[in-house]
């Protein structure tokens, strides 16, 4: 059983690599032709593609009155969206950073984890108002990404492959990446489960993992192909819609649960936010000695689950 769980785990990997390849070609791709800014494309449809088996996991469970996963898969790949994910990519290569994302989109992902953290410390769930709360802030995030886009101007170097076959490449990508995440996350629970480690340990840590894996290749991908804005911009893209979309639209279904365990791990989700501010705040660029920092950190964090 252990060992077919294992190819299984082989199999949604391979799954995620070559996904990941297809998706940030096709998206890219499509930019450039369209003259729609990289980093508008990695706020957008990458980061909401990459996040989808956070919303799936997420709103599935609200679904069959069981939100209580919520808050955990969320925080959990928050946290290590920013410390491993940016972490790994800054080891490949240093990356850029948009003006836009340093002074807006960077502290609002850190506000938006603040609030959530307050939601949950309030009264222990996070409430259907506070659920349209979340959502008047996605909305308002929105409208700030049309407006980005329309400030797009520009060059991108001419793109040889017809629109239809970047959608293609763009549509199949995701779809792989989203179902080789879902392998994952199945053989590796299994796993961990027959290893003996706690529920909490798997949701904050292996569950986090598997369903940030999209984010995980599609950055590192992303990175080493030098689109380094559609890296980072899905990272934060997809920490803020984990936040606003995804439970925000859990607790519109049902109250979500926030365990006081899950307030510090909250609390680390926010510091971790800061620190990637702090990294980038003088020089525009995530270097390699803070990419080291985060996996550092994130090590350390691990120690502490355990």
């Amino acid at each position: 059983m252990i060992f077919v769980q294992i190819l299984l785990l082989a199999l949604g990997f391979g799954m995620l690599v070559k996904g990941a390849d297809w998706f940030v070609d096709g998206t890219s791709g499509i930019a450039a032709k369209l003259g729609i800014p990289q980093l508008v494309v990695g706020l957008t449809i990458v980061a909401m593609g990459t996040s989808a088996p956070e919303a799936a996991v997420s709103i599935t469970a609200a679904l069959r009155k069981n939100a209580d996963i919520a808050i955990g898969n969320v925080v959990g790949s928050n946290i290590l969206n920013i410390l491993i994910i940016l972490g790994l990519t800054a080891l490949i290569r240093s990356v850029a950073i948009q003006k836009s994302t340093l002074r807006v989109e960077i502290p609002y992902m850190i506000v938006i984890t603040v609030v959530l953290v307050f939601m949950g410390k309030n009264d222990g769930c996070v409430t259907r108002t506070e659920g349209l709360v979340l959502w008047a802030l996605f909305l308002l995030y929105l409208g700030y990404l049309f407006r980005l886009a329309g400030k797009g101007t520009e060059k991108e170097a001419p793109v040889e492959k017809k629109v239809w076959l970047l959608l293609l490449s763009a549509v199949a990508g995701g779809v792989i990446v989203v179902w080789g995440s879902d392998i994952t996350v199945d053989a590796a629970t299994k796993i961990a489960a027959a290893a003996g480690l706690s529920e909490r340990f798997i949701g904050l840590t292996i569950v986090a993992l598997g369903t940030s894996l999209p984010e995980l290749f599609t950055s590192v991908t992303a990175a080493r192909k030098g689109n380094a804005d559609i890296a980072i911009g899905n990272i934060v893209g997809s920490n803020i819609f984990n936040i606003l979309f995804v439970i925000g639209t859990s607790a519109l279904i049902t109250p979500v649960p926030y365990e006081k365990g899950f307030i510090t791990d909250g609390w680390i989700a926010v510091a971790a936010g800061v620190l990637l501010w702090i990294a980038v705040f003088r020089t525009r660029k995530l270097q390699r000695k803070w990419g080291i920092c985060m996996l550092l950190s994130y090590l350390a964090y691990f120690l502490y689950l355990l």
